[in-house]
């Protein structure tokens, strides 16, 4: 709908400004939480993560870090230990 539309383009310039972020967002793959992962709370930057969840992988930013979006379509840093290729 297009209150629905709204709230995500306001998601989406939000994150733009929040990580610095340019250009367009784009889904590079989709990775899985591993299932053995310790679940934790999500803070600052950091997405929360839950064991299992599958999450949009939007860039790669270093070798420690993924810059994700979850399923209710919020943004933030995951540690790429804790990921899984599906």
């Amino acid at each position: 709908t297009l209150k629905e539309c709204k709230k995500e383009e306001k998601a989406d310039r939000e994150f733009q400004k929040r990580f610095k972020f340019e250009g367009n967002i784009s889904v590079l793959t989709q990775m899985m939480v591993d299932p053995a992962a310790v679940e934790k709370r999500g803070s600052g930057k950091h997405l929360p993560l839950r064991r299992g969840e599958i999450l949009d992988v939007i860039q790669f930013t270093s070798q420690e870090q993924i810059l994700c979006r979850n399923s209710q379509r919020r943004y933030g840093y995951v540690p790429r230990a804790v990921m899984l290729h599906l």
